[in-house]
């Protein structure tokens, strides 16, 4: 561990699916002396895919945690999926980073998912660096993958290398920094590499690439600026100066390129991780306030001597108690300390605290402002929860997960299974904060809710295998929600009168449509207090907040969760001795159940953004398929021989997408989609689907 936290560098590695992240993440551990042999995805060994499913699939599910030196740096570094399934995955281990390194397959450029993924590392304000890997790829091309940085993902790519050949004949690549022809050799597994001269046929385009990557850097630095203005040489020292300054005011994004496959490019990776990211010291103060009064902020600083403050950002269930990973923004941590959970307003023990490699781990007696690190001992935390000193407690900002789309019944097989599997659910809900449960009181079913068929697949199995529960599972639904058509204004009136004390709530609403800029109704349900003047004291408007959430869980309709509704308290009165915040929160309840019915329910389905890779000669029957499905299809472009077709398409018409693709392009074609908004469901359709209900 190096004594000074400048040479941290926590990071993570985010990508569409199968662009070659965990395969990167091998090389990294393999390199930094962490693995002595190295792991591969397509045999099942990479190390960072710990768990059976991960190894079966190819893929990975969850956020794998590694700590590995590197020269003078020291990187906490998180391998995140890239399934849009596991989107809470990517979510919270880039909301606790200070920088991301983006991969993208040489011959795709950015796909569905790495727009996701970016958009969501841009929401934290997190530096980026991309990585074009796959250049030994049939159909690599450079160029086009950084324009489509420049273009989809509206970032600032500055290369600082050029690569020597692509597809069969890549064999290195050219470093504009010190203007050297690199060469790997791969039967070496890419640990030895020759630099030469840059060769006569590529010496035209590195002077033009190093003018164009100086021409973007000397703004970032007066004297590196002064020197291009007046053609002088710019030494090296100067030119890693200004990318630094650059990526850390997130105005530039180092490119980098390579094949991790083939071992080639990933030392300098590392080198400029180490150069351009930056430390936890480098990062802005986190802002958190105090429980219960979100106007008073409290700016953390990373300093290991002041009070304590961390954030829990992932569960993860273990037979030896479970494991919570917290990133500690201030202050120093020892193992059996007592600390605060600010969210719950209770105390929890830190029993042990561990750095984690992987599915392995090693203990430690102490932890500081700026580590990633696990521990045991905590009971009540949940994921986005704030751990801290018990005498000087915060509220650190939560983390933002999105709302699940696909629901299915789930049984047990049998009576001793039943005890056991509402045991397992809640383990799973724990871990997963996207993955959501709830009892059918009229069917008697429990329903399970996530993002997608695969997530809720592999939570299944993660039943039978891991905790041995024998469920059988009903065919996926569409997580349907229903809205409101028109504004209405109501009173609800709670008002029980026993001997003593009695209960008396009332309160007036208004209720009204929620829509974004486009006209789509929002996903969330919003709270307005407008009381002035004391018609309702103050303490009572949190729980009548709690009754407006608490009576959106279930719509007109069919029951389903009420969206993109706007509930304003405008008055209301009180009784000194029997008003109590369970009355107001009850007459909130009244109050919106019968707005809801007065304002005109309608149905909402959930509408997906899709990607479709196809040969171009099965364009016509492709776009006709999706156009059969409701389907809107938005974009269409050729590379090659291959075309990307971006359309949007209604959830319920996705079901048994993949094998109907296999089946149009004889196996070719492969999609990806993700949530992209909630849309009023077609009157006739609606009305099949209340009938059902």
């Amino acid at each position: 561990m190096p004594e000074s936290l400048k040479k941290v560098r926590n990071i993570g590695i985010m990508a569409h699916i199968d662009a070659g992240k965990t395969t990167l993440t091998e090389r990294v551990l393999f390199y930094t002396g962490k693995t002595y042999k190295m792991g591969e995805v397509h045999d099942g060994t990479a190390v960072m895919d710990y768990m059976a499913e991960e190894q079966e699939r190819g893929i990975t599910i969850t956020s794998a945690a590694t700590t590995c030196p590197w020269k003078e740096w020291v990187f906490n570094l998180i391998d995140t999926p890239g399934h849009v399934d596991f989107t809470a995955e990517v979510e919270r281990s880039l909301r606790v980073l200070d920088g991301a390194i983006a991969v993208f397959d040489a011959s795709e450029g950015v796909q569905a998912q790495s727009e996701t993924v970016w958009r969501q590392g841009q929401k934290y304000n997190l530096p980026a660096i991309c990585f074009i890997n796959k250049m030994d790829k049939t159909g690599a091309d450079f160029e086009m993958s950084v324009e489509s940085i420049k273009e989809k993902l509206i970032a600032h790519p500055v290369c600082l290398q050029i690569p020597i050949g692509a597809d069969t004949t890549f064999e290195g690549l050219i470093d504009l920094v010190e203007m050297k022809a690199v060469y790997y050799k791969s039967q070496e597994l890419g640990a030895a590499f020759e630099e030469r001269q840059i060769p006569g046929d590529l010496k035209e385009q590195a002077e033009k690439g190093r003018h164009d990557m100086l021409e973007i850097l000397a703004e970032f630095d007066e004297e590196l600026m002064d020197k291009y203005v007046h053609n002088e040489p710019v030494d090296s020292e100067l030119i890693h100066r200004a990318a630094r300054k650059g990526t850390l005011a997130g105005k530039v994004n180092p490119v980098f390129l390579g094949s991790a496959l083939k071992y080639i490019g990933v030392q300098r990776l590392l080198d400029g991780v180490g150069k351009y990211f930056p430390s936890p010291l480098d990062r802005p103060d986190v802002i958190g306030h105090k429980p219960g009064d979100t106007e008073h902020k409290i700016n953390l600083k990373c300093d290991r001597h002041k009070s304590f403050a961390a954030l829990a950002f992932k569960i993860i269930n273990d037979k030896h108690g479970d494991l919570y990973f917290l990133r500690v923004y201030q202050g120093t941590l020892k193992s059996g300390t007592r600390v605060l959970n600010a969210n719950r307003g209770c105390k929890e023990n830190i029993t042990r605290l561990f750095k984690m490699h992987a599915g392995s781990r090693e203990i430690v007696d102490s932890v500081r402002a700026g580590d990633i690190v696990a521990c045991i001992g905590l009971r009540d935390t949940i994921t986005g929860d704030t751990v801290c000193d018990t005498k000087s407690p915060i509220i650190l900002e939560n983390i933002d997960f999105p709302e699940a789309v696909i629901s299915m019944s789930i049984e047990p097989n049998s009576a001793a299974d039943r005890e056991k599997l509402a045991g397992g659910l809640a383990v799973l809900r724990k871990e997963d904060p996207t993955f959501q449960t709830k009892y059918d009181a009229e069917t008697g079913q429990t329903i399970i809710s996530g993002m997608g068929e695969l997530h809720l697949e592999v939570l299944q199995h993660r039943l039978i295998r891991d905790m041995k529960i024998n469920v059988k599972v009903g065919k996926p639904k569409v997580a349907y929600r229903e809205a409101i058509t028109k504004k209405v204004e109501q009173r609800g009136k709670f008002v029980r009168q026993t001997g003593g004390h009695g209960q008396y709530g009332d309160v007036v609403i208004t209720m009204e449509p929620l829509l974004d800029e486009t006209g789509n109704y929002q996903k969330h349900v919003e709270f307005v207090n407008k009381i002035i003047g004391g018609s309702i004291p103050r303490e009572y408007i949190p729980a009548i907040e709690n009754g407006v959430k608490e009576a959106c869980t279930s719509g007109e309709l069919a029951g389903y969760t009420v969206v993109g509704a706007k509930v304003t308290l405008i008055d209301g009165s009180f009784h000194t001795v029997d008003s109590s915040e369970l009355a107001f929160e009850q007459a909130a309840v009244i109050a919106v159940r019968e707005a809801i019915r007065k304002a005109g329910s309608v149905l909402l389905e959930p509408i997906m953004k899709l990607e479709v890779v196809i040969p171009d000669s099965d364009y016509g029957p492709v776009q006709g398929n999706i156009i059969s499905k409701r389907g809107m299809i938005t974009d269409s472009r050729i590379h090659g021989k291959m075309r990307t077709i971006d359309a949007k398409v209604p959830l319920a018409e996705m079901f048994g997408y993949s094998s109907e693709l296999r089946g149009i392009t004889s196996g070719r074609g492969n999609f990806v989609m993700e949530p992209l908004t909630y849309e009023k469901v077609p009157e006739q359709i609606s009305e099949k689907i209340l009938a059902g209900y």
